[in-house]
């Protein structure tokens, strides 16, 4: 689930929410006042209430009576999944993001409404992520997909759906899995969040969407009014890389004291710490339920793959030299994070990533897809034509 920050569209007032998050009780609250790349300021009683009573009214926003941890005034899902028809919503000057919506569009992340059928075209667990609290038990998967018997995400022993939360040990926002000097999941982020280009990534308020150790450049409004020039950027690698925990000539997700993180900062890698064999060379003999083992997207950086690769960048030459014009459908990755966002992509350094193709929150597509694979018929896609599998397999249209 994306925690995003809600960040004031005046810049000299300040009311909404704020974030503390523990790994045990998931408390998000969010505002970012002032600039749009500046932490959170403001007054305190905006977001936390000493007592949760005033004039003998409980201080939550959405009018329940049990306090919250860290004297909050809501939760993550009474401040992010309210459940309403627009993809925002406005409390005093600031602009929450929705994560949980029935409107026709959403944010960069994607919309659980898919899932739930609160929007689109019907409910179907198969559309995204499933977090049990927000969209109900998953009837369809309970491993991650993809899962690599290295790192013991195959079997949905650390990660399942029945488990998955927003952050925390088995959240992806915040620290996950850290030591005890680390706070699980995103608290006090909001306090530190930074915004634009995020090249460094070592705490949870300088990574790119609170996805620590993840690299980018974040869009001032969520991608809410998205154009090909005004847009989110990721970071990538040229070839992918063997992952693991540690140990066999792997990199390992689980970078240090900080805990699981994405060794090289990209978002691909990132989805690698929970569906391995998609993003990772080939590990050991390729056999993915020997321990220790994974086969991955194949034994070298190039073609044939086994899977579609990601942290690849697209090849200069043939079809793929003609995606030229970024496109919002099938979005690309850089191999240094920039400091604007860009319409144009450069085959032969820009690259493929897991996002590319989904959605990471949900859609309203089976597998978190983009577009409609349906659709995808080579040779005779008709109106489909140049969109998604298309945008980079130009001539196969």
């Amino acid at each position: 689930m994306a925690i995003l920050p809600v960040k004031c569209r005046k810049k000299r007032s300040c009311s909404g929410y704020v974030s503390l998050c523990s790994g045990i009780s998931f408390v998000f609250i969010f505002l970012l006042c002032g600039s749009a790349l500046a932490a959170i300021s403001g007054v305190c009683a905006d977001c936390h209430t000493m007592h949760n009573s005033q004039g003998n009214t409980p201080m939550n926003f959405d009018g329940s009576t049990t306090p919250n941890e860290n004297l909050t005034r809501g939760t993550c899902y009474g401040c992010h999944a309210q459940g309403g028809g627009s993809v925002t919503v406005v409390q005093g000057t600031s602009v929450i993001p929705q994560v949980l919506h029935s409107d026709t569009k959403h944010l960069a992340g994607g919309n659980f409404g898919y899932i739930t059928g609160m929007a689109g075209s019907g409910a179907a667990d198969n559309k995204g992520h499933n977090i049990a609290d927000l969209t109900g038990t998953d009837s369809v998967l309970y491993a991650p997909p993809g899962g690599i018997r290295q790192s013991f995400h195959y079997d949905g022993g650390t990660v399942n759906t029945n488990n998955l939360t927003c952050a925390g040990t088995n959240g992806c926002h915040g620290y996950r899995y850290a030591a005890n000097s680390y706070p699980e999941g995103i608290t006090g982020a909001h306090h530190t969040n930074m915004g634009g280009q995020l090249n460094v990534a070592d705490e949870t308020g300088n990574s790119y969407r609170f996805l620590v150790g993840v690299k980018g450049f974040e869009s001032d409004d969520w991608q809410e009014n998205a154009t090909s020039g005004n847009h989110n950027e990721y970071l990538a690698l040229d070839a992918p890389v063997q992952l693991g925990c540690a140990g066999g000539g792997v990199l390992s997700c689980h970078v240090n004291a900080a805990g699981v993180q994405p060794p090289d900062g990209t978002m691909s890698q990132f989805c690698a710490t929970c569906h391995g064999n998609f993003h990772t060379l080939t590990v050991g003999d390729g056999t993915d339920n020997a321990p220790g083992n994974s086969s991955g997207v194949g034994a070298v950086a190039n073609s044939p793959f086994i899977r579609h690769p990601t942290d690849l960048s697209l090849p200069a030459i043939g079809e793929y030299a003609a995606y030229t014009s970024y496109d919002l459908q099938s979005p690309v990755a850089r191999l240094a994070v920039p400091g604007s966002s860009s319409s144009s992509v450069v085959p032969g350094s820009d690259a493929v990533m897991c996002l590319s193709c989904h959605l990471s929150h949900a859609s309203d597509y089976p597998s978190m897809l983009r577009w409609d694979y349906d659709l995808m018929i080579a040779g005779n896609a008709g109106g489909a034509s140049g969109t998604g599998c298309f945008a980079c397999h130009t001539t196969k249209d």
